[in-house]
């Protein structure tokens, strides 16, 4: 039986974050993916131009059927929109045994917001208690912790531990919009931290990274790597990813990174 993971989250028409780049993550790391659209987003590398909600009705049902058919090893949960889509999320995934990766989707590469602001409070109270894996960045964490966003290694520490306490089995702090020459994420549980770093890699082309490397440790958890390995693993999938996204050229804005740079001949 193949691997299977399920993505919920919201569709982007341009194919570089959302759905697309789970589902495109999903098959790279031999995973197969089925997926719960919440939202419909009219967008490309530049901006988000439209975005229509699916209803709460469609939601449950989308998810039942999977449910009810599919052997489902992982969830990745992303973009969720308003209260009464989290809300049948959250609803949906009650009794859920998959362990459930939640990256806190708000705003877009292009800077427009994808989380309203009035979600924020149902998002921190309905689905961190269901996430396995919280993997916010850090406008996210200091969104969720209302507070001034993290600035050094430190601070990320603590924000982490502080979003811990809000329900979570681990936080992922994803350092990318952080500064200077070195990237570092840390994956902060109750017994231990792990610190993840990289070289900073001067790039536009980095439209999707968070839904990717959520995605991609969720394709880990589904191949039954423990958390470690699978964030270990997934951190270094998008590292690649990122350092092939130039050679893409999609977009004149924010191009994605190049989920399949293991897979596609190189010219």
């Amino acid at each position: 039986m193949a691997f299977q993971a399920l993505t919920i989250a919201g569709s982007d028409s341009g194919g570089g974050a959302g759905i697309q780049a789970d589902l495109k993550t999903f098959s790279a790391l031999g995973v197969y993916g089925a997926s719960v659209l919440t939202a419909v987003t009219a967008q490309n590398t530049r901006a988000v131009t439209g975005v229509e909600m699916i209803s709460p009705a469609m939601i449950r049902a989308q998810m039942a059927a999977v449910f009810d058919d599919l052997a489902i090893g992982a969830v990745k949960v992303g973009m969720l929109g308003d209260p009464e889509t989290i809300t049948a999320v959250a609803e949906g995934l009650a009794g859920c045994a998959a362990p459930v990766v939640l990256d806190p989707v708000m705003v877009a590469k292009s800077g427009d917001a994808l989380l309203s602001a009035e979600a924020v409070a149902t998002l921190r109270d309905r689905m961190l208690p269901l996430a396995h894996l919280l993997t916010p960045n850090l406008p996210e964490a200091a969104r969720l912790l209302d507070t001034q966003e993290a600035t050094d290694e430190a601070t990320m520490l603590e924000q982490g531990r502080a979003l811990l306490s809000a329900g979570p089995g681990a936080v992922l702090m994803k350092g990318g919009h952080g500064k200077g020459q070195t990237c570092v994420d840390l994956l902060i549980t109750a017994d231990e931290t792990l610190r993840l770093s990289a070289p900073r890699q001067h790039t536009a082309n980095t439209h999707g990274t968070g839904c990717t490397l959520s995605a991609a440790i969720a394709a880990g958890l589904t191949r039954a790597q423990t958390l470690p390995q699978a964030a270990q693993a997934a951190h270094a999938y998008l590292q690649r990813a990122i350092a092939a996204a130039d050679t893409l050229n999609i977009g004149s804005g924010h191009g994605p990174v190049h989920h399949f740079h293991a897979v596609w001949p190189h010219e």
